[in-house]
């Protein structure tokens, strides 16, 4: 007995010092985690440090300060705040952060005030277990053929908060250490083994340098119109882009991909910054984030914010970059359902939920309100995006979205596929080919001929339900940029998220039947691994190589960022959140019409549910940019 206590102890002492290094994010496959046990032993006198979120103040007032500061004619637009002024306004008074610290500081925790409405408070396991009311249980995922095996620690409920503290209190983060979110990462179908070069007709494929699936940013601003700016010499400089990442990059890839296509940037602009600890060594994971972003806008400047992949990481990555105010333009290419933090309990003392989704709004009304434009890929699971961790056919397919993409002071990237032929090579030697006669969003639906010519269904070919994230948000409301938008859609009824291979059945979750919620994506661009992008990076597992038929809308967020500096730099300022005035110019209706339309709309193809249709639709959102005309439609509309 006193062996097997001391085993657990070691495990989840093990856990809790490991719990800032990078683990496996979650897959379909990965096994279920086994709980270990409750903290024990040695375990106990581990420190750990959790972020406890506070509330804003003048909350009634925030929503109508954004709308102001986005309006034309508004005696407030564009004068966005500074840090100090936000935190002055909007940050909980000094007396509450004071009244909060003593607290802590009671309880024998230290306490460090890390952002605007942030407090990081550190003890040992079995004092923070005290002061929230939890017990800590370690928990071990068991290492498949795919990925490593990880631990983590999770609290046996949610926080339980003092009375004296509970009202002032928005969430408490890091007492779960799992792996939260995924990279919207793709390579291209397992049918791509299949496929033989195919000379596309001049009608149909893009005239870029090089062939879809070969693509660089070369290519990227040749057909989405950004080498005007370029002709003009705004190229970002004078500009800071910041990427958030749960995975930590080899710089000298992004140099190497830069320098191959010639393009002059400074040996010395980036910089990486560790949040909570960083994201551990480099990995694939780490996509391509710096490259595309950096590759858009070669003069400026860059900050790779890096942080562990948990409900803590992900808010105060969010926070450091929003709290430093230095990035003009922010991305983020992770994600996952956004129902996932839901299925925590409520907190039993206030009666509220206590996840990361609330934290992360108010920072991203605080980023809304400095004029920081802020981008995130819309998820790679197209109308599906629940069924990228609850995989079809053991779970019901269920229409749902990604979060951070969900919210609303955030500009989500969707995804397209190019248009031309593909040339696939069959078992019998005959070929087939599938053609792509528009640029369209992005499903893998347009390759069911070919499964179905290979006697395969849409999952069991692996490609339901890859595609552009898009659809309605069941948790966030019609956000004021989208009021009165032809295409704006409502939640669908009868979406219930059933484990079928259980008897009977188990609900897991049932979303809200007609709810007037946000839509997404708002933008898009190409992002099919099958019409993707070449990148250069180190493996962990290979090495260095130069891969082909990358894509995801891990692509497309950063891209955004890259070209929204560029605006930037054209028009003299920051243009902020991208929403107002992008949404202003489908109103006004001359998004896509007249001599140079900022916009293209994109009235072809799917995301497995939502179509491509005039105007906006939550497939596309509402199109694809047209770079330079974008820059021109915002100097004439004064945005």
């Amino acid at each position: 007995m006193h062996i097997m206590k001391g085993l657990l102890a070691a495990s989840v002492a093990t856990v809790l010092a490991a719990s800032a290094q990078a683990a496996p994010y979650p897959r379909a496959t990965t096994p279920r985690a086994v709980d270990m046990g409750a903290t024990a032993g040695a375990a106990r006198s581990e420190l750990l440090t959790v972020t406890v979120a506070l509330k804003l103040r003048n909350v009634d007032q925030l929503e109508s300060t954004v709308n102001a500061l986005y309006t034309p004619g508004s005696p407030q637009y564009r004068k966005f705040l500074t840090t100090q002024q936000f935190n002055d306004r909007f940050g909980p008074s000094a007396e509450t952060v004071a009244r909060l610290s003593n607290h802590f500081r009671a309880a024998g925790l230290t306490v460090t005030h890390s952002s605007t409405a942030h407090l990081q408070v550190t003890g040992t396991a079995a004092a923070i277990e005290a002061e929230f009311g939890v017990h800590l249980h370690a928990f071990r995922v068991a290492q498949t053929a795919a990925a490593r095996g990880y631990a983590f620690h999770a609290p046996d409920g949610s926080p339980r908060l003092a009375a004296e503290i509970s009202d002032s209190v928005q969430s408490v983060l890091g007492l779960d250490s799992r792996p939260r979110v995924h990279p919207n990462l793709h390579r291209s179908s397992p049918l791509r083994a299949m496929r033989r070069p195919a000379q596309a007709p001049k009608s149909s494929a893009p005239n870029t340098p090089n062939a879809p699936g070969d693509w660089t940013v070369v290519d990227f601003a040749q057909y989405y119109q950004v080498q005007p700016l370029y002709a003009q010499g705004i190229d970002g400089h004078g500009q800071t882009i910041g990427i958030m990442t749960f995975a930590s990059f080899t710089p000298s890839d992004a140099f190497g991909y830069w320098n191959s296509l010639g393009l002059n940037v400074r040996n010395n602009r980036v910089k990486e910054i560790q949040v909570d600890g960083g994201s551990g060594p480099p990995s694939d994971d780490s996509g391509s984030d710096v490259e595309q972003s950096g590759g858009i806008s070669p003069g400026a400047k860059i900050l790779v914010y890096e942080a562990p992949n948990t409900d803590q990481g992900y808010v105060d990555i969010f926070a450091r970059a929003i709290d430093d105010n230095t990035a003009d333009t922010l991305s983020m290419s992770w994600g996952g359902w956004e129902y996932l933090d839901l299925f925590k309990t409520k907190d039993p003392v206030t009666g509220q939920k206590t996840t990361a989704l609330l934290a992360l709004n108010d920072l991203l009304i605080q980023a809304a309100l400095q004029g920081q434009s802020v981008f995130a890929a819309s998820g790679d699971a197209g109308a599906y995006d629940a069924n990228d961790s609850y995989p079809a056919p053991q779970f019901t397919s269920v229409l749902s979205i990604d979060d951070p993409g969900a919210q609303p002071f955030m500009t989500s990237a969707g995804g397209t596929t190019l248009p031309g032929p593909q040339l696939f090579g069959l078992p019998d030697g005959s070929t087939f080919k599938v053609n792509v006669a528009n640029e369209r969003a992005w499903g893998w639906d347009y390759l069911i001929p070919l499964c179905n010519k290979l006697g395969q269904d849409p999952i069991t070919c692996e490609i339901f339900p890859v595609g552009g994230g898009g659809g309605v948000s069941a948790l966030f409301p019609v956000p004021s940029y989208q009021f009165g938008i032809a295409g704006i859609q409502a939640t669908q009824p009868g979406q219930k998220l059933i484990d079928t291979s259980q008897s009977p059945p188990q609900l897991i979750q049932k979303l809200t039947p007609n709810f007037q919620g946000r839509n997404v994506p708002d933008i898009s661009v190409n992002a099919d691994p099958d019409t993707g992008y070449i990148t250069y990076y180190t493996s962990d597992v290979d090495g260095f190589g130069i891969g082909e038929y990358w894509g995801g809308t891990s692509f497309a967020a950063p891209q955004m960022n890259g070209v929204t500096s560029l605006i930037d730099q054209a028009l003299g300022h920051r243009v902020g959140l991208l929403n107002f005035p992008l949404y202003a110019l489908v109103r006004s209706g001359r998004a896509y019409s007249g001599a140079n339309p900022p916009l293209r709309d994109i009235t072809h193809g799917d995301n497995w549910y939502y179509t491509g249709a005039a105007g906006y639709d939550p497939a596309t959102g509402v199109g694809v940019p047209n770079v330079a005309n974008l820059v021109q439609a915002f100097r004439k509309a004064n945005y």
